[in-house]
């Protein structure tokens, strides 16, 4: 592997460069100001334990657009952060537990992801590097023995049926000081967590089954404002436009109207930014469940009218997400036009940003060669680079261009904790 490949980022084709170096040039200035600020809010508001961050890079905007508390995909990591993470697991353990050596981590409850297996297995390796002792216990009802999963990469995973003790779970004789939830709950609070004494983390309550983006998106909304007050920074630039509409039946048009004009104002109140900044792009919304994960529930939106054209196949599509659980909620977000591409095809990319505490570990570009810069790349048909952060997002260089390797991931892992700030909030509210 040569030296220029393991520093290998991608090409931006955008024209529209030029306002996103101001953007970074912007924080790279303030980098002292921001890191002071950025320290004062963790020991007000202490970190989720892990995430990951969805960013769109449109050149004139940067910006998140999903938070996932129970991430998957560490195992599309660059290897050489792991001693980042080793480092970032020590301290988020020490916050839940001073003296814990034994953790239990439970994931989700399928076993043909064989590539969801592959991040739970980097996962354990990253907290065995980090000198704990680890299981993986399984929320699957019929599973009565322990089975071995062998992986593509060559490895494989133990998973082992959870047993409830009173108030402590644990595997066979293994029990652990804390668990660590990889499952989103997409289908409910599973009893067998409820009121233990072992601390789990992240809490039940940040799973699917209770939260909701639209809560997410209103604490980023006011941690955005706070940055953008500290940075003199317009906010929009950094936070996607959002509205909320509830009641929804896809399948039997109930509650159609609503969308339609959440839509048409969200679409009206973009136009207007856009007109402020002369910008030419044609403004869209992603219409989003409003609680799930895996790219299920969403489509894009440049009017109304679109809406109101669904027919049977599509509305059928989202009123359902991972689990087969019913949409009811809807979240109408600001579409942010991602201008990043990957290889010699010009692959539509976006940078995910992976923390551990309050550390930004590393990331890698989600890249789709099927699709176009105003479309969900979340979908059947996207691969990983994980070489793309080949320098810390941490540590920029003032001496180097904004659009230089590091500066860029500087921005992105600014915005990112501007993100797992909103999530930590998120976190206090149900303490």
């Amino acid at each position: 592997m040569t030296i220029e490949h393991l520093h290998a980022v991608p090409h931006l084709t955008t024209a529209l460069t030029g306002p996103l170096q101001e953007i970074e040039e912007h924080l790279l200035e303030r980098q002292a100001r921001i890191e002071h600020w950025f320290r004062s809010q963790w020991l007000d508001t202490p970190a989720p334990f892990y995430a990951s961050v969805d960013l769109r890079n449109a050149g004139f905007k940067l910006a998140p657009v999903d938070t996932n508390l129970f991430p998957a995909g560490f195992n599309n990591l660059n290897p050489a952060f792991h001693p980042l993470s080793v480092q970032a697991i020590q301290s988020a353990a020490e916050r839940v537990c001073p003296t814990a050596c034994r953790v239990l981590l439970v994931p989700e409850s399928h076993t043909r992801n064989l590539y969801y297996l592959e991040s739970v297995v980097a996962l354990v390796k990253m907290m065995v590097m980090a000198g704990f002792e680890v299981r993986v216990g399984s929320l699957i009802a019929e599973l009565a023995a322990p089975l071995t999963v062998d992986l593509p990469s060559g490895q494989s995973v133990t998973l082992e049926p959870l047993e409830r003790h009173g108030d402590k779970i644990a595997v066979a004789d293994f029990e652990p000081c804390f668990v660590i939830l990889n499952n989103d709950l997409s289908g409910g609070r599973p009893r067998i967590l409820e009121d233990l004494e072992q601390p789990v983390v992240p809490p039940l309550g940040l799973g699917w089954s209770n939260r909701l983006k639209s809560d997410h998106f209103a604490h980023y909304r006011r941690v955005a404002k706070e940055f953008a007050e500290l940075t003199a920074l317009d906010p929009w630039l950094i936070d996607p436009i959002f509205r909320k509409c509830g009641k929804i039946d896809f399948k039997n048009r109930a509650g159609e109207d609503c969308v339609v004009r959440n839509v048409e104002e969200a679409i009206e109140q973009i136009q207007a930014k856009y007109d402020q900044y002369g910008i030419k792009q044609k403004p869209y919304v992603f219409i989003k469940a409003d609680a799930g994960t895996y790219g299920m529930g969403i489509m894009t939106a440049h009017s109304g009218e679109e809406v109101r054209e669904l027919n049977r196949k599509q509305r059928n599509k989202m009123a359902r997400v991972k689990e087969g659980q019913a949409v009811t909620d809807i979240l109408v977000q600001e579409g942010v036009y991602t201008f990043e591409t990957w290889g010699s095809q010009q692959a539509v990319a976006e940078p995910v940003v992976y923390m551990i505490d309050h550390f930004v570990v590393g990331g890698f570009y989600r890249v789709h060669t099927g699709r176009g810069p105003n479309e969900n790349l979340n979908a059947p048909g996207m691969h990983f680079e994980p070489l793309a952060f080949a320098e810390s997002c941490t540590t920029p260089d003032q001496n180097k261009a904004p659009d230089a390797n590091a500066n860029r991931f500087y921005a992105y892992g600014v915005i990112a904790r501007l993100a797992l700030l909103a999530a930590a909030r998120e976190l206090g509210a149900l303490q």
